[in-house]
């Protein structure tokens, strides 16, 4: 059978507010297409239907007395490392978990807003890898080709988004798990800045190098979800200064200098650009100066960075691990993630937060020339699924620092990237870029990206092969 798709984030809300459908509508619709696309695309770790349509039915009787709300009666998916009152918080991992007393602080927002929370997507444990597989849930497919994986961690949320299930979805991105998939389904991933979106319970998620983010079709789509999830719990560590999102659309982002960063920043280990994603990379910048912004080869004086990631990463993994109620049902790659967590959670952890505020200022001194970084997404198309399932952990750090080397820094520093569709290489596989700013920039590169969007219209394009329950999930 061919399934509909869902109509774009404020598209839909725009429809619910004129009284053209209904929120029963589009819900019983969406949960059509999550069972249909299950067996084959594996999106979803918990779909919470019979709740959904109540609310639904909620937001229906709330629409007809005349309330509005941003997001009013539309169906979204959360990442499965976000608190959903009455259901578990799995983040991945095998065994029975207890079920969340409450909502976290962005899915309390999106419902603040009106929204409808369809269920929660699949995520790799610990949201550690770019891949979306595991014992625990089995193998999420990108639904441009299901041989490959979407990318990850936040996988499932950008499998269901790109199929088109639901308009939009929050995910997390801790080394560019937001802007990874996003770049690998053809979408737009945008990673606020550091609490932006609330990651409560927790005042820090990973030592505060993961935040929540927004996958969407559109850049309009995407800070709509911004909007509606940011904001901050009285506790938050991190409380930046407000902004709107959506504002940004349709603003002009003026003529800007654009530092186009091909090189790797330092890893230990080889990572090479691909040539043909490098080659649509190229293509981006050429459309930027087409559109009057100056585009030259410069790239951000990184430096060491990489020693400051290793222990807020690993530090992160070993206080989840700790909390993990069937610990030896934990991957290998975990265990050792978390026992080298534990070996630099002092001294190391410690001269790793400090190491920050240097970097701000001599990264920051970068802003001073150029306003915007155009770097690649990812090195690579996206795998194929089980290319790294297996892998041991050092092979595994290998494989996806070869595939994905460009996206962490920005986790370390906590400042705005904006993923971007680049295009397609090889057999229809896409790849993206990333638009790259200083504390505070969301509203700049949002509306470049939607500048970009307007020119390059890549909403346009839909996932063609026919989606169906036939093919295994795992």
């Amino acid at each position: 059978m061919t399934l509909d798709r869902a109509e774009g984030l404020a598209e839909s809300a725009r429809a619910l507010a004129a009284g053209e459908v209904t929120s029963r509508e589009l819900v019983e619709r969406t949960l059509a297409r999550i069972e249909a696309t299950q067996g084959s695309l594996n999106a979803f770790r918990i779909v919470r239907a019979e709740a959904a349509l109540a609310e639904a039915d909620a937001a229906d009787e709330e629409l007809a007395a005349g309330v509005r709300r941003p997001l009013l009666g539309v169906p979204v998916a959360v990442k499965d490392d976000m608190d959903v009152a009455g259901l578990p918080t799995a983040f991945g991992c095998a065994g029975e978990f207890p079920p969340v007393a409450r909502d976290g602080e962005a899915v309390r927002r999106l419902r603040a807003a009106g929204a409808v929370v369809v269920g929660k997507t699949n995520t790799c444990e610990f949201g550690q890898w770019p891949f979306t597989e595991g014992p625990a849930f089995g193998a999420t497919r990108n639904p441009w080709n299901t041989e490959h994986t979407p990318g990850g961690s936040s996988g499932g949320s950008a499998a269901a988004v790109a199929a088109g299930l639901v308009p939009a979805a929050l995910g997390s991105d801790g080394a560019g798990s937001v802007r990874i998939p996003a770049a690998w389904t053809h979408l737009v991933g945008i990673k606020p800045q550091r609490g932006r979106i609330s990651t409560w319970p927790r005042g820090e998620s990973f030592q505060g190098i993961t935040v929540n983010g927004t996958l969407a079709r559109t850049v309009a789509d995407a800070a709509l979800l911004l909007d509606a999830a940011s904001g901050n719990h009285e506790l938050d560590p991190h409380r930046p200064p407000a902004i709107r999102a959506s504002e940004a659309v349709g603003r002009d982002p003026g003529r800007l200098r654009v530092a186009l960063s091909l090189k790797p920043p330092f890893t230990a280990v080889p990572a090479r650009l691909r040539p043909e994603v490098r080659a649509k990379v190229l293509e981006l910048a050429e459309k930027m100066s087409e559109l009057g912004h100056v585009v030259e080869e410069a790239d951000p004086p990184y430096g060491q960075i990489g020693l400051t990631f290793v222990p807020r990463a690993t530090a992160g993994i070993a206080e989840r691990a700790l909390e993990a109620p069937f610990p030896a049902l934990l991957d290998r790659r975990t265990r050792d993630a978390a026992r080298l967590g534990r070996l630099l959670g002092g001294a190391p952890l410690r001269a790793a937060r400090r190491a920050e505020a240097v970097l701000h200022r001599r990264i920051g001194g970068f802003f001073q020339s150029y306003d915007v970084v155009l770097a690649p997404t990812t090195a690579a198309p996206p795998p194929r699924v089980g290319a790294m399932l297996s892998l041991g952990g050092f092979a595994t750090d290998r494989a996806m620092i070869a595939a994905c080397p460009y996206a962490w820094p920005w986790n370390v520093l906590g400042w705005p990237g904006v993923n971007v569709p680049a295009g397609f290489v090889g057999d229809g596989l896409p790849v993206g870029a990333q638009l790259l700013g200083p504390a505070g920039s969301e509203p700049l590169l949002i509306s470049l990206a939607a500048q970009l969007e307007a020119e390059l219209r890549w909403h346009e394009a839909w996932p063609s092969q026919r989606l169906t329950t036939n093919s295994p999930a795992a």
